[in-house]
């Protein structure tokens, strides 16, 4: 159990724990991006065309069977127009991690240039140059 709450406790976990959750929340943002704003313009576009409702039907569906019975049969059917959302909605979340990360490396970068711009403390005198240094203050009293 100790083992475990030193693993837990660690900044990494709660780190990791955080990114996960405002990754979720990220993906349900785009996910409305891409269904309620930009799909609506698109379909209008190309004529009215609802995406959410573009499907290859392969069984329609059975309110009822012949007998009366009340047995209802879901439709089976491909939808094409939510993968093409999905799809959609992959490509903006992997732009916006792309920006995130390109921003992240310039920002790394920037970091370590300043680092090497840095002017290096001067190198420490030999033994030989303190010895002398001493030698020469002696000679000087």
């Amino acid at each position: 159990m100790k083992e475990f709450k030193k693993f837990i406790s660690k900044g990494n976990v709660m780190e990791m724990a955080v990114g996960l959750i405002m990754a979720v929340y990220f993906g349900a943002i785009i996910k409305s991006l891409v269904n309620d704003i930009i799909m609506p313009p698109v379909g209008m576009l190309l004529g009215g065309v609802d995406f959410a409702e573009l499907k290859l039907i392969l069984t329609p569906a059975v309110a009822e069977s012949i007998e009366g019975a009340g047995d209802a049969v879901a439709e089976v059917a491909i939808r094409y127009g939510l993968f093409i959302n999905t799809i959609i909605t992959f490509v903006i979340v992997a732009f916006a991690i792309f920006m995130v990360v390109k921003g992240y490396n310039k920002m790394k970068e920037s970091m370590e240039k300043k680092k090497e711009e840095a002017p290096a403390a001067p190198p420490a005198p030999s033994n030989e140059e303190v010895l002398l240094s001493e030698i020469r203050d002696l000679l000087k009293k």
